[in-house]
């Protein structure tokens, strides 16, 4: 008997990076937001170096929340 239950369609790598990039730059902005504005920086810091040769159009728009986040920072 043949299972003809819905199988998940699998979505291409550059799709599924775009979405969980999406995710954490939304929780890292919560996470500053919630005054931890450093470890949010960190985080994002260290997700623009991941990406920066794989994708580096994630990896700006992560800079680009890093210059936000450093106006923030209380050193």
């Amino acid at each position: 008997m043949k299972n003809n239950a819905a199988k998940p369609i699998a979505m291409d790598h550059a799709v599924q990076a775009g979405r969980l990039s999406e995710v954490l730059l939304k929780s890292v902005a919560a996470l500053a937001d919630a005054g931890e504005v450093e470890a949010a920086w960190r985080l994002a810091g260290q997700a623009c170096v991941i990406l920066r040769e794989a994708d580096p159009v994630l990896a700006r728009r992560f800079d680009a929340l890093l210059h936000c986040l450093t106006r923030k920072l209380k050193w």
